[in-house]
């Protein structure tokens, strides 16, 4: 599966299942998105490759930690390594054939924003759950 940018510069691979995603409900995703969540996927980094253009990528960091890498030519943002750990955290918006992706998970759902809702399928964690149990559930997408 590829991925990239708005303007098709960074562009990058995922091999393997198909993922499954999830959308996160907390301030800092729906400030980063400028919307009720953020939708994504984690996915092991030998799963995933840059095809071009990584050097376009502008990082910023904030002093808790979080992290929101975007391409600096049309500032999607783009993947980024998830701290200490052998994860990439992938946006759902840059895959290509996205027809078979599937939303399985909603993180951070005390935080929610009071005017957006949230369906009642898939799991629902009210804060970050277990990262090896939330790994086990996004990685049981399709072939």
């Amino acid at each position: 599966m590829i991925g990239k940018c708005i303007c098709g510069q960074v562009q990058f691979k995922l091999k393997g299942k198909t993922p499954n995603l999830y959308q996160c409900h907390c301030k800092l995703c729906r400030k980063q998105g400028g919307s009720a969540s953020n939708t994504a996927t984690i996915v092991d980094l030998t799963s995933f490759s840059w095809i071009s253009s990584e050097d376009k990528i502008t990082y910023y960091k904030k002093d808790s930690g979080f992290s929101s890498n975007f391409c600096s030519s049309c500032g999607s943002p783009v993947p980024n390594k998830l701290r200490d750990s052998d994860y990439q955290w992938i946006p759902a918006g840059l895959l290509d054939g996205d027809d078979k992706l599937l939303i399985v998970a909603h993180i951070y759902t005390d935080s929610k924003a009071d005017w957006a809702e949230i369906p009642v399928s898939g799991m629902h964690y009210k804060t970050m759950p277990d990262l090896e149990e939330f790994l086990e559930v996004l990685q049981s997408g399709t072939d």
